[in-house]
C-alpha cells in the first residue's frame, strides 16, 4: 500500500528546512575558506615563488610561525634547504601546520607523531621545535635523502599508509623553504592586526629566536643570552640599539632590535649559504612571527615591511615615515609594538 502523499504544508516545511541546510552549509563553507586564505580584515601570509611565474601561497599566522620553525630549527641543525623543503611538505600533510592535539590512534603535533612509536613523549612532540629537530634526526639517516623524491624521503621517516601524499605539497613546500632559508629575498609577507595577547617586546623576541634557532643566533653576533634563552640582556650584537637613529626617540628606540650579520652569522646557519641569505633568512622568520610576537615593522637590505599596511609587501626602507631603516645588509632590525 503506498504512503499518502505529503500535503502542501508539509511539503513547505521540507522546502524551508532544505533551504535552511543549504545557506548553513554555504554560510560555513565562506568562513572555512576566509579562514584558510585569509579574507577581508582576517590576517594571512602570503610567500611568492620569487620567479617569474607568479606563484603564491597563502596561510594562516598559526601556519607561518610553524613553518618559520621548522625551518629555523632544520638550519641550526646545519640541514640544506631540501631538508626543510621536505620536512614543511610533510607538515602540511600531516597537520596542515597546525600544532594539533588530535590524530590516528595516538598520533599528535604537527608531524603526527607517535608516543607509543618512541618518537617522545606527548609533551615533547606538542612542541613545535622538539618535533621538527626529531624529524630531521630520523631524516638524516634517510641514504641520500637529497636525490630522492620528496614525497618517497618523508615516506621513510613517517611510514604513512599513503606514500605518495607528500608529493602534492612539494610546490608549496619548496616555496616556502625558499623564503625562510632566505634564498628568496622579500617574498614573505604577512598582514593582519597582532594577536591580542599582551605584547613582549624585545625580550619576546629574542627567546622565541633562541627557541627556533638555539642560543647561537644570538651568541655569534656577541650577545648575552641568558637563562635558557628567556629574557637576554642585550649588548654590542643584538640589542635595544639607542643610537638606532639620531633622531629617534628613547621609546622607539628601547623597542628596536638590531640583529647584525656577517660571514661569520651565515655560517652559523646552512639555511642561508651567504650573509645576504642569512639576513632575508631571519628577516622573513620576523615577519612570519609577526602577530604573535608583536612586530610592527622590520627592515634589512634597503626594503622595509610593515605589519597592517594596505599590502603588506615589502617596499624602499624610505616609505615609511621616520623610518631608521638602512640600506646596508649588515643588519636586520626588527621594531616591536612595545
Amino acid at each position: 500500500m503506498s504512503e499518502p502523499s505529503p500535503t502542501p504544508a508539509r511539503r513547505g516545511r521540507f522546502l524551508r528546512f532544505g533551504g535552511a541546510v543549504v545557506v548553513l552549509l554555504a554560510l560555513a563553507g565562506y568562513l572555512t575558506v576566509q579562514y584558510l586564505t585569509g579574507g577581508p580584515g582576517i590576517p594571512r601570509c602570503t610567500v611568492v615563488s620569487g620567479k617569474s611565474d607568479d606563484r603564491s601561497y597563502d596561510f594562516t599566522p598559526e601556519q607561518a610561525v610553524n613553518a618559520a620553525t621548522i625551518s629555523a630549527v632544520g638550519t641550526d641543525r646545519g640541514m640544506p634547504e631540501r631538508a626543510v623543503a621536505i620536512a614543511l611538505a610533510t607538515a602540511l600533510q600531516e597537520s596542515g601546520l597546525r600544532n594539533i592535539k588530535h590524530g590516528d590512534r595516538d598520533s599528535l603535533g604537527l608531524f603526527q607523531q607517535r608516543p607509543s612509536q618512541g618518537w617522545g613523549t606527548t609533551a615533547e612532540i606538542m612542541d613545535p621545535t622538539y618535533a621538527a629537530d626529531i624529524f630531521y634526526e630520523h631524516l638524516a639517516k634517510v641514504d641520500d635523502y637529497e636525490r630522492l623524491p620528496l614525497t618517497v624521503a618523508a615516506q621513510r621517516v613517517q611510514r604513512s599508509a599513503f606514500p605518495d601524499a607528500y608529493a602534492k605539497h612539494e610546490p608549496d613546500a619548496t616555496m616556502l623553504a625558499a623564503a625562510l632559508t632566505g634564498r628568496s629575498a622579500a617574498a614573505l609577507t604577512c598582514q593582519g592586526p597582532a594577536e591580542t595577547t599582551p605584547a613582549g617586546g624585545t625580550d619576546s623576541v629574542r627567546a622565541a629566536l633562541v627557541r627556533d634557532f638555539g642560543r647561537g643566533v644570538l651568541t655569534e653576533a656577541g650577545a648575552d643570552v641568558g637563562d635558557a634563552g628567556a629574557s637576554a640582556t642585550p649588548t654590542a650584537g643584538a640589542s635595544d640599539s639607542p643610537t638606532a637613529s639620531a633622531s629617534a626617540s628613547p621609546t622607539t628606540a628601547s623597542r628596536t632590535m638590531v640583529l647584525p650579520v656577517s660571514a661569520d652569522s651565515a655560517a652559523e646557519g646552512t639555511g642561508g649559504t651567504t650573509a645576504v641569505e642569512r639576513g632575508w633568512e631571519l628577516a622573513h622568520w620576523a615577519v612570519a612571527n609577526s602577530a604573535s610576537l608583536h612586530i610592527e615593522r622590520v627592515s634589512y637590505a634597503g626594503l622595509e615591511w610593515t605589519a597592517e599596511s594596505a599590502d603588506s609587501k615589502w617596499s624602499s626602507s624610505g616609505a615609511s615615515a621616520g623610518s631608521d631603516a638602512k640600506a646596508s645588509t649588515d643588519e636586520v632590525r626588527i621594531f616591536t609594538g612595545q
